[in-house]
C-alpha cells in the first residue's frame, strides 16, 4: 500500500474529505413555481468535471432565494409572495443524501422577499415590494421565531417607474458583524447592528450615499474583507468601495451592463478574491468579468453571453466552474473557468430545471 493510500485511509477513519474525495458537492436550486416546478432541488455536482445528477426536490411555493445556515444543515428559503403570503422557510438539509425537510416558516410581514442571509443567530429577509428588512431570531433546533421588526427604506429616486415607491434588495452580515441593506429606491446602503439583549436592530445611519438613480441590488465583500463590490440595478455600474467598521468609501465605479437595459443584477467574487462577476439581464444577457487589482480597484477583462434572464449564478467553491441560472431559458447553463485569465467557456452541460432563480453550493 502507497503513503497516498495509507493518508487517504487515515483521512477517512476519522471523518476528513481531501484532496479529489472533494470533487463531488452538492448543488442546491431554487426556483420559481409558476410553470410546474417544485420549487426547491439539490443535485450531485462534480466539481472536476461540471457534471450534475439530480437527488432531490420538496414543494416549495416560488423560493426565489434562499441561505444555508453556517453549519449546512438547515436552508432558509425565502416564498416570494405578496405581503399577506410571504414567508420565510427552514428546511432541514442531509449534506451527504442531499434530501428536504420542511421544519417551520414565519410570515415577512412585507412583500417579495428577494433575498435571505443568517449569521447563524437571526436570519434577514429584504421583501422588494414591501420595502422593508424582516429580521428573525432562529431557535436551537435551527427552526424560526417570529419576525421581530422591519426596517424600511424610502422611494425618491429619480427614476419614476422603478423608484417611486420603496424597495429593498439585500441584507448581508459584513465581516465584523454589521448588518449592511440596499435601499434601491432610495439609493443608499444602511448599516445596522443586532442587539440580541433588546432584540432589536440598532441603526448606525448610512454606510454610502450613491449616485442618484443607481437602483443598489447586491453587495459582496472580497475574501480579505477590506473591500465590498455593488452591483447597480439601474445604472448597471459595479462601485468597488473600501470597508471599515460600518462605512464604505467608494474607490471605482466601473460599467457592466453596456446595454443599459437597466438589468444589473448578481455579483460574486472568485475564491481567490481575484476576479469579479457581475450578471446583466433584459438586453445582452451575460456575464461581466473584471480583475482584481492590488487595492481592489477593477479592471474589465471580458464579457460572457449566456441564456435569457441571468439573475443568480455561482463558482464552485474549488473555483473551477461558475453556473448560471437563465430562468427565461429553462436552464442552468455550467461555464468552466480559467483561473489565471477569469474568462469562462461553457461546458454544454446544462441543467434543465423551470424558471431557476438561485444556485448555492454546499458547502459554500
Amino acid at each position: 500500500m502507497n503513503l497516498k493510500s495509507i493518508f487517504l485511509g487515515v483521512a477517512l477513519a476519522c471523518g476528513t474529505v481531501i484532496g479529489y474525495a472533494d470533487n463531488n458537492i452538492k448543488l442546491v436550486v431554487g426556483t420559481y413555481t409558476d410553470a410546474g416546478s417544485q420549487g426547491l432541488y439539490s443535485f450531485s455536482f462534480d466539481q472536476s468535471t461540471g457534471a450534475a445528477s439530480e437527488l432531490s426536490s420538496l414543494n416549495v411555493e416560488d423560493p426565489s432565494y434562499f441561505a444555508f445556515s453556517k453549519d449546512g444543515r438547515h436552508i432558509y428559503a425565502v416564498s416570494e409572495k405578496n405581503s399577506a403570503t410571504a414567508v420565510l422557510n427552514s428546511i432541514g438539509f442531509d449534506p451527504i443524501n442531499g434530501t428536504f425537510a420542511f421544519k417551520n416558516s414565519q410570515l415577512t410581514h412585507g412583500g417579495d422577499p428577494c433575498y435571505v442571509s443568517t449569521d447563524g443567530k437571526i436570519a434577514l429577509t429584504a421583501n422588494y415590494s414591501g420595502g422593508t428588512i424582516s429580521v428573525f431570531p432562529i431557535l436551537k433546533n435551527g427552526t424560526l421565531d417570529k419576525s421581530l421588526l422591519q426596517i424600511g427604506s424610502k422611494k425618491g429616486g429619480p427614476n419614476r417607474s422603478r423608484q417611486n415607491t420603496p424597495h429593498a434588495h439585500c441584507a448581508v452580515f459584513a465581516p465584523d458583524g454589521y448588518i449592511l441593506t440596499t435601499d434601491f429606491s432610495g439609493d443608499r446602503i444602511l448599516c445596522f447592528s443586532y442587539n440580541k439583549h433588546d432584540k432589536k436592530l440598532e441603526n448606525h445611519g448610512i454606510a454610502a450615499h450613491i449616485k442618484a438613480g443607481s437602483g443598489p441590488r447586491h453587495l459582496v465583500f472580497a475574501p480579505n474583507g477590506r473591500y465590498a463590490y455593488l452591483m447597480n440595478e439601474l445604472s448597471g455600474k459595479v462601485i468597488v468601495y473600501s470597508y471599515s467598521d460600518g462605512k464604505l468609501k467608494e474607490l471605482q465605479s466601473i460599467a457592466a451592463d453596456n446595454a443599459n437595459a437597466h438589468g444589473g443584477a448578481d455579483i460574486h467574487v472568485s475564491p481567490d478574491g481575484m476576479f469579479v462577476y457581475a450578471s446583466t439581464r433584459l438586453k445582452g444577457d451575460g456575464i461581466t468579468i473584471f480583475r482584481v487589482g492590488n487595492k481592489g480597484t477593477l479592471t474589465r477583462v471580458g464579457v460572457q453571453r449566456t441564456g435569457k434572464h441571468p439573475r443568480n449564478f455561482a463558482i464552485t467553491p474549488n473555483g473551477k466552474f461558475l453556473l448560471v441560472a437563465c430562468r427565461d431559458d429553462n436552464s442552468i447553463q455550467v461555464y468552466s473557468r480559467d483561473k489565471d485569465t477569469g474568462l469562462l467557456k461553457n461546458t454544454h452541460q446544462d441543467i434543465v430545471l423551470s424558471h431557476p432563480v438561485c444556485v448555492k453550493f454546499y458547502p459554500e
